[in-house]
């Protein structure tokens, strides 16, 4: 009886385990920082984003490369995880200086980017690179100018990256979705 009961206990605590973590790797930590957001706020992580998941990128208005795309990729994710009020996502722009709020919020607008859950983020270049390259190890840093990669970054209620997603990749996007549900359902 005492075995069966052991057995029981364990089979239980191991589908609680399941349920708590999601299987998905810890890939680093998303410090926090202060930026300046489309509408020419300051943008706090820590209260903005406070116990969501979310995604970020990094792109820019002027680009007439994977930019467009990406941000129309990511307007589908917009669709695809709108009843879920507990993920955001975020575009950080890599060209500071051409990408003022107002410039970003006019491409936001362009994308239909639902602004309670979509935030475009500028600031100090030093800020956005050290972000970029240290931080979510995307980008590079080539005769003083920024960079920028095709994935998107899944991070977790505590800030931890999760998840790299390339954007080229036509499995990336439903993958991400899939990630987004496993890393909501994971008890902290």
């Amino acid at each position: 009886m005492k075995l069966l009961q052991s057995a029981a206990l364990g089979a239980a605590c191991l589908c609680l385990t399941a349920c708590l973590n999601s299987g998905l790797p810890t890939l680093g930590d998303v410090p926090h920082f202060t930026l300046t957001n489309q509408d020419g706020q300051k943008y706090e992580s820590t209260a903005a984003l406070a116990n969501k998941v979310w995604v970020a990128d990094f792109i820019f208005t002027t680009c007439h490369g994977p930019c467009p795309r990406m941000t129309a990729q990511m307007h589908k994710l917009q669709e695809d995880t709108k009843d879920l009020s507990d993920v955001e996502l975020v575009s950080f722009t890599v060209d500071p200086k051409t990408d003022t709020p107002e410039v970003l919020a006019a491409y936001a607008k362009q994308f239909k980017a639902d602004p309670e859950r979509w935030t475009f983020l500028t600031g100090p270049a030093d800020a956005l690179n050290k972000l970029s390259f240290d931080t979510f190890r995307l980008g590079n840093v080539g005769d003083g100018k920024l960079e920028h990669s095709t994935r998107f970054v899944l991070i977790d209620r505590k800030g931890r990256i999760r998840g790299y997603y390339d954007t080229t990749d036509a499995t990336a996007l439903p993958q991400l979705v899939e990630d987004i549900g496993k890393v909501r359902k994971e008890v902290l």
